[in-house]
């Protein structure tokens, strides 16, 4: 069912207490495994990350296949469709049905044409690559109509510091799989306002992406999107479609995600710490 943007005051509201109920159960499995310990030997039970694929279609029709961690389903395939520039907002849908556990159908306003054909994509996607089973090299790149960043936001630098940390607060799936990577929005002063889990890091990017498109809140133009790991070409140009102008990432930073922040204008930090970071692009938004 579609949600109403008018009644949501601010992200925070709506999506923290997902956090609390539970939501991580479908993400996770036991499975009982052998550990080796300096030679000795134990069977116990542990739990690891679900992998599973999650078909979207159109109308019916299959655009692509991805290999995700089940969980927030509709707002992955929205968000997938808004980062291909598919879609330019959440009016331009007018349902979106999760027809089983691995299958969402979105439904577009009557006159609104999805060009899936644009894609020219493979229908198969694995968790650790989105771009994977493109056409062409053109058919990569994503025209975004938020870059450059037209908010002058400024970050000091103790607040960074202190992101890293304060995501793993909140991974509750993480912290019992050590399995997926994550993302959180944070405003320029440092305040949480959600976060996405999932085997692949692209699709906790989508799933991120399309919780704010349903929420009105697009573009992102004034906040701070935090990678738990590296900084790809893809998670940089997802990034660019949502109109996030800075981009910190616990780990480093491609060579074409750097070319493209700097086209872009956005500001890439890599390698952060709570002791410090690398910043490879737009400097001019932090405090040091």
């Amino acid at each position: 069912m579609k949600m109403n943007p008018t009644s949501i005051p601010i992200l925070s509201q709506l999506y923290l207490p997902m956090i609390d109920n539970g939501r991580h159960k479908s993400q996770i499995k036991e499975v009982t495994i052998q550990r080796n310990k300096s030679g000795i030997v134990s069977s116990f039970q542990d739990f690891v990350a679900v992998e599973a694929p999650l078909q979207i279609e159109v109308k019916g029709k299959p655009i692509s296949i991805t290999m995700r961690t089940p969980g927030d389903d509709v707002a992955l395939a929205l968000g997938f469709l808004f980062t291909e520039g598919l879609i330019n907002d959440y009016n331009a849908i007018a349902d979106v049905k999760q027809k089983d556990e691995n299958t969402v159908d979105v439904l577009p306003e009557d006159g609104f044409i999805i060009q899936a054909e644009s894609m020219e994509r493979n229908f198969y996607s694995t968790s650790s690559c989105g771009v994977c089973g493109k056409a062409s090299i053109d058919a990569i790149r994503a025209k975004s109509r938020y870059m450059p960043p037209r908010k002058n936001i400024i970050v000091d630098d103790k607040i960074l510091f202190t992101l890293q940390e304060r995501l793993l607060t909140v991974q509750s799936a993480f912290e019992l799989t050590g399995g997926l990577h994550a993302c959180a929005l944070f405003t320029p002063d440092g305040r949480y306002l959600f976060h996405s889990e999932d085997v692949g890091r692209h699709n906790a990017l989508d799933k991120l992406i399309g919780h704010t498109l349903m929420a009105g809140r697009l573009p992102l133009d004034e906040h701070i999107l935090l990678l738990s790991g590296r900084a790809s070409f893809e998670l940089v140009q997802k990034a660019a479609m949502a109109g996030i102008p800075v981009i910190a990432a616990v780990g480093a930073p491609s060579s074409l995600a750097i070319e493209l922040a700097i086209e872009n204008k956005q500001t890439l930090i890599g390698f952060l710490k709570k002791t410090g970071f690398n910043t490879y692009s737009g400097s001019q938004r932090i405090r040091q």
